[in-house]
């Protein structure tokens, strides 16, 4: 019996040792050689040291190919702690069977989705896989099912991350599409669909794995990727700062995190952050970082639709989504890309308890029958939509302009936005001072000697008497018109009394959003 015990324990040691070095030192330093980490150091980076608990480990596929000799089949499942808190995470490990996917390899992941699910914690999936694992057919493809039912049923759960550390193609890209956050990384990480090969034989033309999906394309021309690094290290840690903004699951808060930055501090730089003439342009930057505590913000997106802004950050110490249009950037004007941008993070934040913080300056949505044909009509309803479902506190500062449909889509006080408040600068109105003066006194000016000095006199005249924010002050669509310095205070007390609202939904089993 002795003998038996020893003997077992000699062979799980070994077969321990033999996960631990994946698919030897030779892949290995194939790995390493093309900047990349192992899914093991990967995971050893992303949790804090010493906190990880590896599942399955000696867990093999059926045998259907060489695979059976690896323990583990090709990717790392466990959990772990990220500054204390309960994170689940998978690594798929290149160096065995290129990460392919099996059925083995699937019921790893499954298995970790599942449990962190039914305890409420985020799943973080570090991705670095040549695909579906061709030897076993069909159940490979079943194996991904497995996964996408699972991305559907943890959405608006628990917080999902994907990590493209490597290749991702074919049905393999559906997952991480449907997780939260997507992170890349230069020049080694690409997604797309069909491939270089399959391009070039289908619709003859030649293209490279980066130019077809390498990360610049996805985070500034797709919108699939949220964030974009240059290595593996880094997008570990930038994982480890974005979890520290989110809650665990969708029944707790994002956790407080005191900076020691007065509620009360004052910026009277912002008291002249707009300039006079009302077509110049400034970075809504300087308001954002001026506001939030410690001048810390977390950008989602930043490459991609660059006209608004969105991203996470602190006031008071507690975590808030804040959406802002951008005027350095075709003006802030809302176009496609930006409304379903913005719609989609609005949609997260409601779905995690994370207050959102609206600032606003639109002169409307982008014109031209490119956009129209593109479908802006639906896309700008998506950010509408979202808006007006969010049960989360809702703030809104109008900081300049507001015109037309796109001041009520930007989280307007007429969608039931909770607290709207305006600087002495904001221009809120159906059209801007020249397009309403050439509408109303078209007439007048036509009729004019000189029509270009009417239209200029009349854009005066509709602009003090239009164009301010005491008039919607004094109709009750702003709560206050505020000093600018005073912008970052106001924000704190308002998120504070609103802390303990109550929203309720109509009964229905969901809303049909305008996809």
């Amino acid at each position: 019996m002795a003998e038996i015990m020893f003997s077992n324990i000699s062979e799980l040691a070994q077969l321990r040792n033999e996960a631990l070095t994946g698919g030897g030192s030779d892949k290995i330093g194939e790995q390493h050689a093309k900047g990349k980490l192992t899914a093991r150091e990967r995971t050893e980076l992303l949790l804090d040291e010493g906190s990880f608990e590896e599942f399955d480990i000696l867990k093999t596929g059926r045998g259907n190919g060489t695979e059976a000799a690896y323990p583990g089949d090709g990717v790392i499942t466990g959990h772990g702690t990220i500054d204390g808190r309960e994170i689940f995470v998978f690594s798929q490990d290149f160096t065995v069977v290129g990460g392919s996917l099996g059925e083995a390899h699937s019921q790893k992941i499954c298995k970790v989705m599942d449990l962190a699910l039914r305890v409420g914690c985020p799943i973080v999936g570090l991705n670095d896989s040549g695909g579906a694992r061709i030897q076993e057919g069909v159940d490979a493809l079943a194996a991904y099912g497995e996964i996408f039912h699972r991305n559907v049923h943890a959405s608006g759960v628990v917080p999902q991350i994907s990590c493209i550390m490597g290749p991702c193609a074919g049905g393999a890209v559906y997952s991480p599409s449907m997780t939260d956050f997507i992170f890349m990384v230069e020049r080694s990480s690409y997604m797309f669909v069909t491939g270089p090969n399959v391009v070039r034989t289908v619709i003859h033309k030649d293209i490279n794995a980066e130019e077809l999906g390498g990360a610049s394309v996805h985070a500034e021309k797709s919108g699939v990727a949220h964030f974009v690094v240059p290595n593996d290290i880094l997008c570990l840690r930038e994982v480890r700062r974005l979890i520290s903004y989110l809650p665990s699951n969708n029944r707790q808060k994002a956790p407080f995190l005191e900076l020691r930055d007065p509620a009360e501090r004052k910026d009277p730089v912002l008291d002249y952050l707009i300039p006079p003439n009302p077509n110049q342009t400034y970075d809504m930057n300087i308001l954002i970082y001026s506001i939030l505590d410690g001048a810390e913000f977390l950008e989602v997106q930043p490459d991609f639709a660059r006209n608004i802004i969105t991203g996470f950050g602190r006031l008071g110490g507690q975590t808030i989504g804040l959406v802002a249009n951008q005027p350095a950037v075709l003006a802030g004007v809302l176009d496609s890309n930006a409304s379903f941008k913005a719609a989609r993070f609005v949609r997260f934040c409601d779905a995690f308890n994370i207050p959102l913080v609206c600032l606003v300056d639109v002169p409307g949505f982008m014109p031209g029958p490119e956009q129209e044909h593109g479908g802006i009509i639906r896309h700008g309803a998506k950010l509408l939509y979202a808006f007006v479902e969010a049960t989360v506190p809702r703030i809104t500062v109008i900081v300049r302009k507001a015109y037309g449909g796109a001041y009520l889509v930007m989280n307007s006080k007429h969608i039931h936005c909770d607290i709207n408040y305006a600087w002495p600068t904001a221009e809120i109105a159906v059209l801007g001072p020249r397009g309403a003066s050439e509408v109303v006194y078209r007439k007048e000016i036509k009729a004019a000697a000189d029509p270009e000095s009417v239209l200029n006199e009349k854009m005066e005249q509709y602009r003090k008497k239009f164009v301010n924010p005491f008039v919607a002050a004094r109709r009750g669509y702003i709560d206050d018109v505020i000093f600018p310095r005073d912008t970052r205070h106001r924000l704190i007390r308002t998120l504070q009394f609103l802390e303990g609202k109550k929203a309720v939904r109509p009964e229905r089993r969901h809303g049909n959003i305008p996809l």
